[in-house]
């Protein structure tokens, strides 16, 4: 959520910024509503301290002697008990403003960065870096991975629909056990070598935790919601990692905090009917490995590039050539500032696909959600900024082993750091 004094204050900046995105965004009505708050609240304050005072001339008088049936005193009370009536009305339209314009407010995205290129569209994204190009296959023959995965018997599509429907798949044998080792690798890499926390947390969760991430309100229609409780299935590990400190502060000595966990992920994916139709890229049910940080604000970009250097050691060790992309405004998430998305390279199509997106959230989360920081030996308290990348989408990185260690006889080679969780050399 964008900070209110920041609108008020410095409403062309923001605009331009805002602007600057995919979308319309307009924060003229919150600037009138804003004015309006403000005047009702310099009136209701005026109001209140002379309530006040009349108390204090009341209380002095009956106290020096002054008989309670005085005229004079009268005359205070009823201007008190009018200005009391005055008050009872105005403090329920100042709350109701204050409703509308959080409302409106939640309904704005993060603010790009500096250093996010503009543009209009994903076309408009800056390519950072390669890596890897010596292992892209030189075999012009690969099968796309869901048909090498239903050769090899592995991946299941038509009985997944008949248990679901379509954008579900059914992983066996292999395929299970294929996916299980790159979970138990990707946590093994992020705990232990990266000082990541795993955590198991719920797959459902309630309204106000997808608010606090920016979920809610405006992409309700994205995820699936339990018709009889105000619960929904998570879109990632994102929300309740994030959620895990909503409404609480934070010792600042306990910054940064790293927490990493494996979740299956559900998403309608609105909007995507006709994309990605097959295989392993587009899911409506999916499982990913996710990396959440909680830091001190001077430390987030340092700590943005550190998060994309965790994911890139995934890809890394497996050997999967890939590209870094600084994402443009045009492409950014909702609550995002700046992103870059790791592309692993997909031979069959011929290009890159995003596998992560890392972002810096700043304290755009922590605003909705209410996490702050307290430094010892200061006064009050500070918004943390939060970050989020995916290390990695799991059933995405299967997809690309399946495809860049596809074999000339139709097996499938299994990366050499990810034989010790598999069990097995070749598929």
């Amino acid at each position: 959520m964008l900070d209110i004094k920041q609108i008020r204050e410095n409403p062309q900046l923001v605009q331009e910024r805002l602007n600057s995105r995919s979308g319309k965004y307009d924060i003229e009505p919150i600037l009138q509503l804003d004015r309006q708050q403000r005047q009702l609240e310099g009136t209701r304050s005026q109001l209140q301290a002379r309530s006040n005072e009349i108390g204090k001339i009341v209380g002095q008088k009956l106290k020096s002697g002054i008989d309670a049936q005085d005229p004079e005193i009268q005359v205070l009370r009823d201007e008190g008990n009018s200005v009391k009536a005055r008050l009872s009305e105005l403090e329920p339209q100042e709350k109701d403003l204050k409703a509308e314009i959080a409302q409106l407010v939640l309904a704005l995205p993060n603010l790009p960065s500096d250093s996010t290129p503009i543009g209009k569209s994903e076309e408009d994204n800056v390519e950072v870096r390669r890596w890897g190009d010596e292992y892209i296959p030189q075999n012009p023959n690969i099968l796309p991975h869901w048909e090498i995965g239903e050769k090899l018997g592995i991946i299941n599509v038509e009985r997944a629909v008949k248990i679901a429907q379509s954008r579900f798949v059914t992983l066996i044998g292999a395929g299970a056990a294929l996916e299980r080792a790159l979970i138990q690798f990707m946590l093994s890499i992020h705990t232990q070598q990266a000082g990541y926390v795993e955590v198991s947390p719920p797959l459902l969760v309630n309204t106000d935790s997808l608010t606090g991430t920016g979920q809610l309100p405006k992409f309700a229609e994205e995820s699936f919601k339990c018709a009889d409780d105000d619960l929904w299935l998570i879109p990632t590990a994102e929300v309740p990692l994030t959620n895990l400190y909503r409404g609480e502060i934070i010792a600042a000595e306990d910054l940064p905090i790293y927490y990493c966990a494996y979740t299956p992920c559900f998403r309608r994916e609105a909007g995507s009917y006709g994309r990605d139709m097959r295989g392993l890229i587009r899911l409506h049910q999916f499982n990913k490995v996710e990396l959440v940080k909680f830091v001190q604000p001077s430390s987030s970009f340092d700590e943005l590039e550190k998060l994309v250097g965790n994911a890139e050691a995934i890809l890394q060790a497996l050997q999967l050539p890939y590209r870094v992309v600084n994402l443009s405004t045009g492409d950014l998430g909702f609550s995002s500032t700046k992103t870059y998305d790791l592309e692993v390279w997909l031979p069959s199509s011929g290009k890159y696909r995003e596998i992560s997106s890392c972002s810096n959230i700043i304290d755009f989360q922590a605003r909705r959600a209410d996490i702050r920081f307290k430094e010892v030996g200061k006064k009050g308290t500070q918004f943390v900024h939060t970050l989020n990348g995916s290390g990695l989408a799991v059933g995405r990185t299967m997809a690309a082993i399946l495809e860049n260690y596809q074999q000339a006889d139709g097996t499938v080679r299994i990366p050499e750091a990810l034989q010790p969780y598999f069990g097995q050399e070749v598929l």
